[in-house]
């Protein structure tokens, strides 16, 4: 379901929080919020970055993962977790080219689009653009950086201890944004299988390191926690 979101106050207020066009006149806010158009996908709306890749998005509410898939094993890699503000596909805007990603709705998203012709349009315009799109980028890089150490030199125990350890709210204790997850998007995004993934979140659980309920996951022994990120570099 689309929405014109030039007379949209929710429209207008996303484009002035977001990164990109921060600090810019409100006049000028008002003319680029005219071309964005509001979408809301329900939750477990899939698409392939083929079908999107002549439109510019801003997610305003939501998590949307970007995930690539082996058609012959039905494997799964979760590349990137999006959320408020984050927005994609940060590829194409740049060069335009295909890639073999595709992008799933963890729950409902609301977002807004404008083409990326227009947006190509506005990073010469306004040269600030490019300057704040750089940090994101290499955010995003050292994201992928990230994992592709963590699964080279570590094993799963590992990289499941430093997935919770970055997703933990260090004054409750408690695990966000992947909290909710099933297993098997946690297995995804650390490149294991569900079954892997559920035997060590047992075990963390049984040496006192985790609390799991139901969507609900509380970190009891944050020491024991940053030992196993450590302590189990691949021989």
């Amino acid at each position: 379901m689309n929405q014109k979101g030039g007379a949209n106050d929710t429209c207008f207020k996303a484009i002035r929080n977001n990164i990109l066009f921060k600090d810019f006149e409100k006049e000028l806010l008002s003319e680029i919020a005219s071309n964005f158009t509001e979408e809301k996908w329900p939750a477990h709306t899939c698409s392939s970055c083929y079908h999107l890749k002549h439109k510019f998005h801003i997610i305003i509410s939501g998590r949307l993962k970007i995930f690539i898939t082996d058609k012959e094993t039905g494997r799964e890699f979760t590349m990137f977790l999006l959320s408020k503000s984050d927005f994609f596909d940060v590829i194409t805007l740049i060069e335009d080219c295909n890639h073999k990603i595709y992008y799933e709705s963890l729950e409902e998203v609301r977002m807004l689009s404008t083409p990326t012709i227009t947006m190509r349009q506005w990073f010469k315009k306004y040269p600030v653009l490019n300057q704040r799109l750089l940090p994101y980028i290499a955010k995003q890089l050292l994201s992928l950086e990230e994992y592709a150490v963590n699964h080279t030199l570590l094993e799963i125990p590992a990289r499941l201890a430093r997935l919770i350890i970055k997703n933990l709210n260090q004054e409750s204790k408690k695990l966000e944004f992947i909290n909710d997850l099933s297993n098997e998007e946690i297995a995804n995004l650390i490149g294991s299988t569900r079954a892997v993934v559920n035997r060590h979140l047992q075990e963390f659980k049984n040496e006192g390191i985790l609390k799991i309920g139901r969507k609900k996951v509380e970190v009891l022994n944050l020491p024991l926690l940053l030992k196993k990120a450590t302590n189990h570099q691949k021989k």
